[in-house]
C-alpha cells in the first residue's frame, strides 16, 4: 500500500458513534452466548469447512479472541501464544488463511469443547471489562500493519463468532441467524475503519492494479451511505457523490457472506440482496480484487 496508510491519518468521517459502540459490545456478547451452545451440542469431529472440524473452527474463534485480549491491552502487550507476533506483522489477505490461521491452530492445541468455550468466553469478557470506559475510536495495531479502532476489533469478533457460528450450524443440521443489525456494525466499524485508519500491506499482492480511481458507493438500509475510493493501490473513504462509478445496496449479512467466500455474487444478486449500477458498475470487479477479504 502506499505512504497515506504508512502515515496512519484517518481519511474521511467515522462511523462510529456511542450508540454503535454499545450496540457492537451488546451484539458480542449476545453472539458469543448462542455459538458456545452450538459448540458444546455440536459433533466435535463433523467438518465445518473442507479444512476444519468443528473444534478447529471453534479453536480458531477463542484463539483470535485470546489474542486480542493483548491487542486492546497495548500494542506492545505479550502475546498468550508464542511464535504468533511474526505472522502478524507481515500478513496479508491472501496469507491469513494459511500462515496465520494454521500458526494460530498449532499454537493453541486445545480442542475439548468445554475447554475451548471457556477459553472464548473468558477471553471476550476480558476484552469488555478493559474496553469499558475506553475511547471506542481509539486505534490498535493490527494485522499486516493497519489500524483498527476499539469498536472494529469488537465487531469483527462478532463477525468471526456469526461467519464461523453459520460454519459449524451448516455442518451439523442447526440453524443459525445471522442478524442484518449485526453484520451491519462490521461494516461500518470495522471495513469502513480500517480504510479510515491505514490497511497498512494487508492488501498487498502480485495481481496487476487497476490504473485510476474507482468510488464505490455503499448503501444499506441498516448503514449510512459511504463511498469507498479504490486508486492505483490505494484505499481511503470518502462522503457518497454523483461522480462515483458504481452504487451497491446491499443487505449486510448477505454483503459479509459474499466478501468470505461463503455466497457467491450471482446469488446475492439474484435474490435481491446486492444490487449493483451506477454509471460505470463494471469497475465493481478490478475494485473487488484488490479491496477484498479472506
Amino acid at each position: 500500500m502506499g505512504t497515506r496508510y504508512q502515515a496512519h491519518r484517518a481519511i474521511g468521517a467515522t462511523r462510529i458513534t456511542p450508540d454503535k459502540w454499545h450496540a457492537a459490545r451488546d451484539a458480542v456478547k449476545d453472539v458469543v452466548d448462542r455459538f458456545g451452545a452450538l459448540v458444546e451440542s455440536a459433533d466435535p469431529q463433523a467438518m465445518a469447512t473442507a479444512d476444519w472440524s468443528v473444534m478447529d473452527t471453534a479453536a480458531h474463534v477463542a484463539a483470535v479472541a485470546w489474542l486480542n485480549t493483548a491487542a486492546v491491552a497495548s500494542d506492545d502487550a505479550p502475546l498468550p501464544m508464542p511464535g504468533i507476533r511474526e505472522h502478524i506483522a507481515t500478513a496479508t489477505v491472501d496469507t491469513i488463511g494459511t500462515s496465520l490461521n494454521s500458526a494460530l491452530l498449532h499454537a493453541y492445541t486445545e480442542r475439548d469443547p468445554g475447554k475451548v468455550v471457556g477459553t472464548l468466553r473468558t477471553s471476550i469478557d476480558e476484552i469488555l471489562r478493559l474496553t469499558a470506559a475506553a475511547d471506542p475510536t481509539r486505534t490498535l495495531s493490527w494485522l499486516g500493519g493497519s489500524r483498527i479502532p476499539l469498536a472494529g476489533l469488537v465487531a469483527h469478533l462478532t463477525n468471526e463468532l456469526l461467519l464461523h457460528g453459520r460454519d459449524i450450524a451448516r455442518a451439523v443440521d442447526l440453524p443459525w441467524h445471522l442478524p442484518d443489525e449485526y453484520a451491519a456494525l462490521f461494516f461500518e466499524l470495522f471495513l469502513i475503519e480500517i480504510a479510515r485508519n491505514g490497511a497498512g500491506h494487508l492488501l498487498d499482492d502480485d495481481r496487476r492494479v487497476h490504473q485510476g480511481r474507482i468510488a464505490v458507493e455503499f448503501r444499506s438500509d441498516y448503514t449510512s451511505p459511504v463511498t469507498m475510493v479504490l486508486d492505483t493501490g490505494d484505499v481511503w473513504i470518502e462522503e457518497p457523490s454523483r461522480d462515483n462509478d458504481v452504487r451497491v445496496h446491499f443487505k449486510p449479512a448477505t454483503l459479509n457472506l459474499v466478501l468470505f467466500h461463503r455466497v457467491p455474487r450471482v446469488r446475492a444478486a439474484l435474490t435481491g440482496s446486492l444490487r449493483v449500477w451506477g454509471r460505470r458498475p463494471w469497475l465493481l470487479a478490478p475494485f473487488l480484487r484488490k479491496v477484498r477479504l479472506p
